[in-house]
């Protein structure tokens, strides 16, 4: 059982990690709308955000992540390591593409900690988004 301050930190892992995925898989989506006219990949990313949005809200209530948020005093806000560094759309892809994956993960882990179902079906998305990367990037 997780002590309440505990429990608010991992909501708030959880919070930043589901805003995370979904931005980057909505890049992710708009280059292979946009850039490579792709419908195929465009509605596979659109299902994995969807899919995605579906787990979050049956893992907790948005209203409780919204509470427990505290963007302001991210000690992380002001880190940028190489967020600013990009050669093209492709790297754009890339750096997007590995940021959803990432988020996904510790969406994964966390979950375990509240409802191992849904870290099982975080899992499976997972691995749906290392799938679906690799077709976008035979296709490029």
């Amino acid at each position: 059982m997780l002590k309440q301050a505990d429990r608010i930190n991992v909501n708030r892992i959880i919070d930043a990690n589901i805003n995370r995925a979904k931005e980057g898989l909505r890049v992710c989506e708009d280059i292979t709308r946009f850039i490579l006219d792709n419908r195929q990949f465009t509605y596979a990313l659109k299902k994995i955000r969807h899919k995605l949005t579906s787990l979050s809200d049956s893992l907790m209530p948005k209203a409780l992540l919204l509470k427990e948020r505290s963007s302001a005093n991210d000690v992380g806000r002001s880190l940028r390591a190489n967020e600013l560094k990009r050669s093209g759309m492709a790297d754009i892809f890339l750096a997007n593409i590995q940021r959803v994956k990432e988020s996904i993960r510790v969406l994964e882990e966390c979950s375990k900690l509240i409802n191992v179902k849904v870290a099982l079906n975080f899992k499976e998305l997972r691995y749906k988004t290392y799938e679906i990367e690799k077709k976008i990037i035979e296709k490029t």
